[in-house]
């Protein structure tokens, strides 16, 4: 009869999901805060031209996750840094953080760090259908950062005044921000987590590494993610019938539609 190994290794089998690391709130020069957007344009245009190399690299990674069942060693590493770049200069347009974003994909010493373990296995018929699985995530995904914009003014007035973001207003935007961070991370095939947890983690989920790992949210934080849901359900319906307009003949046009399934979308 077999006895059992109890020097065997205990192998965690929890599935790690990406983890984005922000200390706590701190003071935030107010200059910063009021011009924070104009700062951030050679961001965004630095963004944007890395977003067209981030297609083409994730095209040639789709194929290459098909055939061997992982993402190329090349496009891994390339895609992690971009999502990591993305997430630092996403989470100042926030206010989140008053550190201006270098123009670099390793940031080691920036207060916004993301941790990502990219090139594992994945599910080869789950890179196949990546588009149609991911339409839920991307769905919330898009409500949740159409409400923070739908109050954005508000929470920069905040910041402003305050030289600070409250602490309930800090866990919401740090979970709409994990949250976008996660559904990039999805569907660029760097994990084979689906995106989730929303409304934060449980306490007590794993040590405490930051103010935002584990993600612990407080009711007010939760409320104002509730709203930011509903604001974005209500500003997507009025810009769905802002679309369609009787023209002076009596037909309708309907505009164009933009799917919130941009990948490499790296505005609001």
């Amino acid at each position: 009869m077999e006895h059992p190994r109890w020097d065997a290794p205990v192998v965690d089998r929890t599935e790690f999901r990406p983890a984005l690391d922000i200390p706590p709130p701190d003071r935030q020069n107010r200059l910063t805060v009021l011009l924070r957007l104009l700062l951030l344009i050679p961001q965004f245009v630095v963004l944007w031209l890395l977003s067209i190399v981030a297609f083409v690299v994730v095209v040639i990674g789709w194929f290459g996750a098909l055939v061997t069942g992982r993402l190329p060693r090349f496009a891994a590493e390339w895609l992690a840094g971009y999502v990591a770049y993305d997430t630092r200069v996403y989470a100042s347009m926030l206010l989140v953080v008053d550190r201006y974003p270098p123009f670099r994909f390793a940031a080691p010493d920036h207060p916004v760090r993301i941790e990502l373990r990219p090139g594992g296995p994945l599910n080869r018929l789950a890179v196949f259908f990546r588009l149609l699985l991911v339409i839920p995530a991307a769905i919330v995904q898009g409500l949740l950062q159409a409400g923070w914009w739908t109050l954005s003014f508000v929470n920069w007035l905040i910041v402003l005044i305050l030289g600070r973001m409250p602490q309930a207003l800090f866990e919401a935007t740090a979970a709409v921000l994990r949250y976008r961070m996660r559904f990039q991370a999805y569907l660029l095939m760097l994990t084979s987590a689906y995106p989730k947890d929303v409304f934060g983690d449980p306490p007590n989920a794993e040590p405490q590494r930051s103010a935002t790992r584990p993600l612990v949210l407080t009711g007010a934080a939760k409320a104002l993610l509730v709203i930011y849901l509903v604001l974005g359900l209500f500003s997507s319906a009025a810009g769905s019938t802002s679309d369609q307009w009787t023209d002076e003949n009596g037909d309708t046009y309907t505009g164009d539609v933009i799917s919130t399934l941009a990948p490499l979308r790296s505005g609001s």
